[in-house]
């Protein structure tokens, strides 16, 4: 048994380093989140404030102070500047992982892919701004997300190739990518009660 367990420590430790995580990287996931979460959200206010609304942000909501906008046409632009800033960050991200070969610019641009795919699948279409954006537009309400998503994959399969990562190397960082969304949603509903 001692000996299995050792072997699968290998085994794990031989993955980490051939997909170039570390502590640091591991770690940093944490604050890449957060960052993530709030670029998204400032996004959707930016685009709010720019339209002439008074917009609240939070961690994880938008919105106008006032609970409305002052026109139609304004709800579907502060909804399009979330996902519009997401694919911001994750292109930012390639442009740096082509110079420098960052892993860590590396993981920003793959959380950004990776949260939007999070809340799509298990957020519930219906509640994302894809869905939103979608309705607004009188479009099918899997069409921008479809688009969203693959926009943001696109990316990540260049960096991926860039970095010379492979799929193991995509489920590590899915897996890290979880509990630091996990830890996000969790510091989100201690901050709205």
């Amino acid at each position: 048994m001692e000996k299995m367990i050792e072997s699968f420590k290998n085994r794990i430790s031989k993955d980490f380093k051939e997909s170039q995580i570390d502590w640091k990287v591991i770690i940093s996931f944490i604050p890449i989140a957060f960052i993530t979460y709030l670029f998204h959200e400032s996004g959707h206010w930016i685009f709010g404030e720019l339209m002439g609304n008074d917009m609240k942000l939070g961690l994880n909501y938008c919105a106008p102070r006032n609970g409305s906008f002052i026109k139609e046409s304004h709800a579907l632009w502060s909804a399009i500047g979330g996902p519009a800033f997401t694919i911001i960050q994750a292109l930012l991200s390639m442009f740096i992982v082509q110079k420098t070969k960052s892993i860590y610019a590396y993981s920003i641009g793959f959380f950004a892919a990776f949260s939007r795919f999070f809340s799509i699948v298990f957020g519930g279409i219906n509640l994302q701004d894809e869905s939103g954006i979608a309705t607004m537009l009188d479009a099918n309400k899997y069409l921008v997300a479809m688009i969203v998503l693959l926009i943001l994959f696109l990316i990540i399969w260049r960096c991926n190739r860039i970095m010379r990562l492979n799929m193991k190397a995509v489920g590590y960082f899915t897996v890290l990518g979880t509990f630091a969304i996990l830890i996000v949603i969790g510091v989100n509903q201690l901050i709205m009660k």
